[in-house]
């Protein structure tokens, strides 16, 4: 028999797959020697930080509306780091010829899939719903808690880091957990400048309109719900992506594969992420949510790192499933509620939506609050209701920028192959085509008895919207 030549099996050392449904098989990096103490991707992976995005889920209260939409966090941010490295692997020929001082191509690769792996680590149990009822008590976000973990709690791992899945970093080439933290959050006044330019260009791909974050999560999600997409032509739109000194640009080749994501997206939140039922689901867990959170996590996050290890949905169902026992008044009626919540008792039933479009928000027709819209329907309602127990739900999404001229944040350069110029402008075109559908007003009730008066009373405020359906039965 004749022996197999050992060079060719060099090129499988230090390298492992994942199986993924979306992306087949994800690359990662893993120990040469077993005997040598190497810090690679699996150190990170296979951390308590990244291991405990397992026990988050992905989305928050949908999966409650779509049974099979059990993945998590964990799962999405494997895809984002795999995602980052395609990207970087794309674009690094125009990053290089626009900054000379850029970092090797597999530093730039091994950086951005860091970023891409560590992008969520700072998420909490149900997600940006954490955020808007939980972290906002401190000023903080979960990108803001990410950059913490990743410097104080991950940063003297990932210092040590030394190739990506291409190969080793240059000579004198060092990885920085700063650098990391940097990409996953927009940055405070006057943080950007401090970094090398190469650096501000990269992070645009963790922000704007497509990201290797979203490129992910659309995908992901919409095959885990089983809700249909129109084909999303990801390897087109990574394709056409490049860097020119005005930043990141999208060659006029690669338009329609981003007007399709785009109306990919914004679909996935109209159906998914904005379903009623979701959004009812919602509703009710912020009446009893941010008091639980108390019992749960007390004092601020950042100063409380080591408990957050252990801040995940499955730690929290544990210890509300206890408190049906307690002798503490209030943990018994939070415990009750959370009850209704995991046995699926929708306690508010939509009655009323309409979609709310830029136009007529110019016109003077939306409000600031949710509260606002509530006292006006009120006022509009029989004498008899006027005690009615209703909620209004706005539900506002960003399918795309609302002037993507001036959103230098979220505006992609489009480069004309005919007169070799980049610009903006192009942008406007597309975006005629992309509903600008600004926010989803819906009404909820305890039930059904009411919708015709709570319906027209809603239409009296809004002044009759272009879409609404007065009730769900």
């Amino acid at each position: 028999m004749k022996k197999t030549d050992p060079a060719h099996q060099n090129v499988y050392d230090g390298m492992a797959l994942i199986a993924d449904p979306i992306h087949q098989y994800i690359l990662f990096t893993v120990p040469v020697d077993k005997s040598v103490d190497e810090i690679t991707e699996k150190t990170l992976i296979d951390s308590p930080w990244l291991q405990r995005l397992r026990r988050i889920y992905q989305l928050q209260s949908a999966r409650w509306v779509y049974p099979a939409a059990e993945h998590s966090r964990f799962q999405h941010s494997l895809g984002t780091m795999h995602m980052a490295g395609e990207f970087a692997k794309s674009i690094y020929p125009s990053l290089s010829s626009v900054d000379k001082n850029v970092p090797s191509c597999n530093y730039v690769e091994e950086l951005l899939r860091l970023a891409g792996l560590l992008h969520d680590v700072g998420h909490g149990p149900y997600g940006h719903f954490f955020d808007d009822n939980f972290l906002s008590d401190w000023g903080l976000t979960h990108e803001t808690v990410g950059q913490n973990i990743i410097v104080r709690k991950l940063g003297v791992d990932i210092n040590r880091v030394r190739r990506s899945p291409a190969g080793v970093f240059a000579r004198g080439e060092v990885m920085d957990a700063r650098r990391v933290a940097f990409l996953i959050k927009m940055p405070e006044a006057g943080e950007e400048g401090k970094q090398p330019r190469w650096l501000q260009m990269l992070r645009q791909l963790f922000t704007g309109v497509y990201t290797v974050d979203n490129l992910d999560y659309v995908q992901r999600d919409a095959y885990m719900t089983g809700f249909s997409l129109d084909m999303v032509d990801i390897p087109r739109l990574r394709y056409y992506t490049f860097f020119t000194k005005e930043g990141l640009t999208l060659h006029q080749s690669g338009i329609s594969a981003l007007g399709r994501f785009l109306n990919a997206r914004l679909n996935l939140y109209t159906n998914v992420y904005f379903h009623r039922t979701t959004r009812g689901l919602d509703l009710h867990l912020q009446e009893f949510f941010h008091d639980t959170m108390k019992f749960i996590l007390p004092g601020n996050p950042l100063e409380n790192l080591d408990d957050y290890l252990q801040c995940d949905e499955w730690n929290l169902f544990n210890n509300v499933q206890g408190w049906q026992e307690s002798k503490d008044p209030t943990q018994k009626r939070l415990a009750a509620e959370w009850k209704k919540l995991h046995d699926r008792e929708v306690k508010w039933k939509m009655s009323y939506v309409a979609e709310i479009s830029l136009d007529q928000m110019q016109r003077g027709v939306g409000f600031s609050r949710a509260s606002d819209y509530e006292a006006r329907i009120r006022e509009r309602l029989p004498k008899k209701l006027k005690g009615l127990s209703f909620k209004i739900d706005l539900a506002t999404q960003d399918p795309r920028p609302l002037n993507p001229m001036t959103e230098r944040e979220k505006r992609i350069n489009i480069f004309n192959p005919v007169t070799e110029t980049t610009s903006p402008e192009p942008l406007l075109e597309i975006y005629r085509f992309i509903p600008a559908r600004v926010m989803h007003f819906r009404v909820f009730s305890l039930n059904h008895d009411h919708d015709g008066e709570l319906s027209a009373a809603a239409e009296k405020v809004l002044g009759n919207p272009e879409r609404s359906i007065p009730t769900n039965i």
